[in-house]
């Protein structure tokens, strides 16, 4: 399916949208749709699900409208039926000051569940300007951008999940005690 037909952005509007996303195995699933159309059996196969669960979950992201059927066949006389995603990018509401943030939970767990020789995880406290910040922010999504474009379906899955924040001052994240 070419990537070109898709909307850029899908945008999580209704509690059932929330819902759907909110799922570590639905996210995972739309991650292996995100490259390429997927069948039901291949999901399950990929994720090391039963096809029962796969189908359940399947069909919840459909019914919120996060993914869709872009083609079907026959095979044997069975309809079988490839999934891909509604959009290239799925953007959640603000979960809003100390409201759970899904996409980064969902990041921390598949980065927990990785092998530690797959990984780069770097950290750093940075003082910016207000300027600097969004500047970083705009050069974190080009990159993230560009090497999206690069990307090969038949090569293995790599994710990249970057945040970039100003976290709370020390003291009032302590109550003010010092």
């Amino acid at each position: 399916m070419p990537t070109d037909d898709l909307p850029e952005t899908f945008h999580v509007t209704t509690d059932e949208q929330l819902r759907a996303v909110s799922n570590l195995t639905r996210h995972r699933i739309m991650a292996v749709l995100r490259f390429e159309p997927t069948t039901i059996t291949q999901i399950a196969d990929r994720l090391g699900l039963a096809k029962g669960s796969s189908s359940y979950h399947v069909r919840l992201l459909e019914r919120a409208g996060l993914v869709k059927v872009v083609r079907t066949r026959k095979v044997r006389g069975v309809t079988e039926r490839y999934y891909a995603m509604a959009a290239r990018s799925i953007e959640l509401p603000d979960p809003g000051r100390g409201g759970p943030d899904v996409l980064m939970r969902h990041a921390v767990a598949d980065l927990e569940s990785s092998p530690a020789d797959g990984r780069h995880v770097r950290m750093a406290h940075l003082r910016l300007t207000d300027e600097q910040f969004a500047q970083l922010g705009a050069r974190l999504q080009a990159l993230a951008d560009e090497y999206r474009e690069l990307s090969d379906p038949s090569l293995p899955d790599a994710s990249l999940v970057f945040a970039l924040f100003h976290p709370e001052p020390r003291e009032q994240a302590e109550g003010g005690a010092k």
